[in-house]
């Protein structure tokens, strides 16, 4: 009685991004232990292992009311950072929906025909048909995308466990009959059985076909589709249901791992003895002087690598369901058998099941667990040429042991020590960030960014479709045929019209970004777009900044810590992991910089007396010369014709370099797509969005290069808009403007040349910040977030902004007595002053001033300097 209808909040630390505290409505339950819904685990990165947490009581009707709206877990599914469904099936969820939805051939039941749904479930519940049974049922039509005309039928071929499946979509939802068509959404051709054809017919056609059980990456498409479809309730409806439904069928599957599940392939030795072979002739030809120890190492390596993945592959021979089946129907047909085969559920390897569902695992740890542990590193990041060619099954020797702990304790050390890089790179990252409020619905501005898709090499890290979806289109798609406008100017881009663009073969598409903003300390919805957490338009009042600032931040953890070292070559010293998106933010000098051309024209390469040099010729006739070291490696060849900005050499570019001569566009380009880079290698997804926000606060500042007639210094750092607003005042005053070029700060120094005093002195060196403001008679203006919360101030985002705090929530009936004495009031008030104002009697306009302001806001403000100006006569 005393909790309904009161949610609490969870908090589990460290809150790493603002889905670590979660509103609940509680339940009451016997014993001592928080008990909490396991698809929200994901979120707070929980396990069931002594965790604590702590819970939170919202006492006041307002922060009640908060926590429901903004904080309760239902309304929490998708991510900020990405966008896509973050409390979704994981472990044994995913085990037992991966089992519900296998086909097993031979199983009992296999090729029986039903009218219904109903009917084939009955069957199954008197145990006429197996779980996974293939069958044939006759869908009703609402399940269908191709309606029964244009398929010719409404018969498919399924099995029980996937009508089951399928049980816990809305009525309307498509079939799910494979994880295979892109979003699960459609029935392909392959699955309707035609008229007048029987299953065995049908099985003989379609042998090679394979329709794929339920895994973890597929049922999280199924979710960001229903939400999409059907909003928040039935989405976490569905998810409860898919819950059940998982552990349920886990626990009826009975899957156990036992020690004969672990099976060593057959080959492996042969193929340790061919790759030892040929490590032998390589080490012959090194001691003959054929090969130099760089390339005797790299060659080592390589011949280990291979042999490990060849392992890999014949274990999985041993395992894969699909290649043991092949194989038995091959030996039925050679034994004349034309019959089915029979493949049993206690065949149905676990090990393999637990890793290509995505419950637990991946086939690289099945490789040290079966095939073999191959290549690991030492200390240094260094690769060592002698591998472990035992598997934990078989137990490694002293040896082996000896040199696989080195690399593992390195694992656990670079652990604890990211974990403190990582939360001081958050930090950072909130403090450049967190006066980044979306201020307005609109700047006005129409320039945006060019955006196309991040490719590295063959490679597609981001498509374009990720890029623009959930952005504001500054182009417009109009369809040639029917003059239809498919994506119109200034609206949001959505998933189907992105994939329709990219479908049409554009390979790049302006978009409102951050990047062009034209609003004061903040953003606009429109240069924002898409809330990632909502899947609708940001509001005023969202505090982005922050927002990015633990997008980037949270996956810092699980970001590799480790500098790859390959014997020293120039140029391959490359940082990679967290340092490497530390030395993006704080726009360093990196290692092992590249050398780039500052001008267009033809490239030749020139040696003379053991120097190389690289000569550009612009078309002018006029030459620049490049004196590259020794060692490094070329990118361009004799002839190639080069641009401004292009590299010559391998290596990494410097921001400042890159500034200086491509301009601020081609930085800002760059930072984000190598943020990206370094994220999407490690497998985690962010938005371009959240890494905009930053390089955009990197980049408000400019350098004053000459003051002209205004008060500016040469030299000086100034926010671009009131150089702006310098210039546009000297020009009305006839005066000479200033001019300046574009500065990039990193993070740290951004930070502490913020405009707010008080928020730079509780970020770092708070002695140097307090003396120089006092010095220069600072005076902050309370804009961002932590000046406020260091006074004690409402927050001035979300509901603290002023725009939703002069806000009056009333019951309906008292609102409009309020409304009409409100009203009264206003009159009264304007009959005063204009009575005030004809009487002449300027004191009597002020005192009426005070209390009325209140009602009147700026009305009353500017009749009154009128009414003062006409009446001071």
């Amino acid at each position: 009685e005393i909790i309904a209808g009161h949610p609490v909040l969870l908090n589990r630390a460290p809150t790493l991004h603002r889905l670590g505290i979660q509103a609940f409505e509680p339940v009451l339950v016997e014993g001592r232990a928080i008990q909490i819904h396991p698809l929200v685990c994901t979120a707070y990165n929980a396990d069931f292992d002594g965790d604590q947490m702590a819970v939170h009581v919202p006492l006041s009707a307002e922060a009640q009311a908060e926590s429901r709206l903004l904080m309760l877990s239902v309304n929490n599914i998708l991510s900020p950072a990405h966008g896509g469904p973050l409390a979704t099936p994981t472990q044994d969820m995913v085990l037992g929906c991966y089992y519900l939805t296998f086909e097993r051939p031979g199983a009992k039941g296999e090729g029986k025909v039903f009218a219904s749904q109903e009917a084939a479930l009955a069957a199954y519940s008197a145990g006429a048909v197996a779980l996974h049974s293939m069958i044939v049922v006759r869908m009703p039509e609402s399940k269908l995308v191709l309606d029964a005309e244009e398929a010719g039928t409404r018969r498919i071929v399924t099995t029980v466990g996937k009508l089951i499946f399928n049980d816990i979509f809305p009525d309307d939802f498509p079939y799910v009959n494979s994880a295979e068509p892109a979003f699960g959404e459609e029935l392909t051709r392959g699955d309707f059985l035609p008229k007048g054809m029987s299953f065995w017919e049908y099985e003989k056609a379609n042998a090679d076909r394979v329709r794929k059980p339920a895994t973890k990456g597929f049922l999280s498409k199924l979710v960001g589709v229903v939400r999409r479809k059907y909003g928040n309730a039935m989405t976490a409806d569905v998810l409860d249901a898919m819950k059940n439904l998982g552990f349920h069928y886990a626990t009826i599957s009975g899957t156990t791992v036992g020690i004969e599940d672990i099976a060593v392939p057959d080959e492996k030795q042969s193929i340790i003895r061919d790759a030892d072979a040929r490590v032998e002739e390589i080490e012959g030809q090194y001691r003959r002087g054929l090969l130099l120890e760089d390339e005797k190492y790299s060659l080592i390596i390589d011949v280990w690598t291979e042999a490990r993945e060849n392992v890999q592959e014949a274990m999985m021979r041993e395992i894969r369901p699909d290649i043991l089946i092949a194989r038995k129907l091959e030996e039925a047909r050679q034994a004349g058998n034309e019959k089915r085969i029979e493949f049993d559920i206690d065949e149905l390897n676990p090990v393999y099941m637990m890793a290509t569902s995505g419950a637990r695992g991946n086939v690289q740890q099945l490789n040290q667990l079966a095939g073999m542990r191959g290549l690991v590193a030492d200390p240094s990041g260094r690769t060592i040429d002698v591998p472990i060619k035992a598997n934990f099954r078989e137990g490694l020797n002293v040896l082996e042991y000896f040199i696989s702990t080195h690399g593992t304790r390195k694992g656990l050390a670079d652990t604890a020590l990211r974990t403190a890089d990582s939360g001081y790179l958050t930090r950072r990252l909130v403090d450049v960030a967190q006066d980044v409020i979306v201020r307005e619905d609109d700047c006005g501005t129409d320039t945006g960014i060019d955006v196309a898709a991040i490719v590295e090499g063959d490679t597609v890290i981001e498509s374009l479709a990720e890029r623009i979806t959930g952005r504001v289109s500054l182009q417009e798609l109009v369809d040639e045929e029917t003059g239809e406008v498919v994506v119109a100017i200034n609206r949001v881009i959505s998933e189907d019209q992105a994939d329709e663009i990219e479908r049409r073969g554009y390979r790049s598409w302006t978009v409102r970004s951050v990047l062009k903003c034209r609003t004061r300390h903040g953003v606009c919805v429109k240069c924002y777009g898409r809330n990632l957490a909502t899947g609708n338009l940001v509001e005023v009042g969202e505090a982005v900044g922050t927002i990015a600032a633990q997008s980037i931040g949270e996956p810092g953890t699980q970001l590799t810590m480790r500098t790859f070292h390959t014997g020293g070559v120039a140029g391959d010293d490359i940082t990679r992991g967290l340092p490497r998106v530390e030395e993006l933010f704080e726009a360093r000098k990196p290692k092992g910089l590249a050398i780039i051309t500052e001008c267009a024209g033809e490239a030749s390469i020139v040696e003379a007396k053991g120097a190389r040099k690289i000569v550009i010729t612009e078309p002018s006739g006029e030459a620049h010369e490049y004196s590259v070291p020794f060692g490094a490696r070329l990118e361009v060849r004799d002839g190639d014709r080069v641009e401004p900005g292009d590299k010559l050499t391998e290596g990494s570019l410097n921001p400042h370099d890159i500034l200086r001569i491509g301009g601020s566009v081609a930085v800002q380009q760059y930072i984000v797509r190598e943020v990206q880079d370094v994220y999407r290698s490690q497998g985690v997804e962010i938005n371009d969005k959240h890494i905009e926000v930053v390089v955009r606060q990197m980049m408000r500042k400019v350098r004053v290069e000459n003051p002209g007639d205004t008060d500016l210094l040469p030299g000086e750092l100034v926010d671009i808009f009131r150089f702006e607003d310098t210039n546009a005042e000297a020009r009305e005053n006839g005066l000479k403007p200033a001019t300046c070029k574009p500065a990039l700060l990193g993070i740290t120094k951004a930070s502490l040349q913020t405009d707010s005093f008080l928020s730079a002195a509780s970020f770092q060196e708070t002695t140097r910040v307090l003396t120089d403001a006092a010095m220069k008679g600072k005076c902050d203006e309370l804009i961002g977030l932590k000046e406020n919360v260091i006074i004690g101030k409402l927050v001035p985002a979300g509901t603290g902004m002023p725009r939703y705090r002069n806000i009056k929530v009333l019951a309906s009936a008292e609102a409009a007595r309020e409304v009409e004495r409100d009203a009264a009031s206003a009159d009264r008030a304007r009959r005063d002053l204009r009575e005030a104002a004809a009487s002449g009697s300027r004191g009597r306009v002020d005192s009426l001033g005070a209390p009325l302001a209140e009602h009147l806001g700026k009305e009353i403000t500017e009749a009154l300097s009128e009414s003062a100006s006409q009446a001071s006569p």
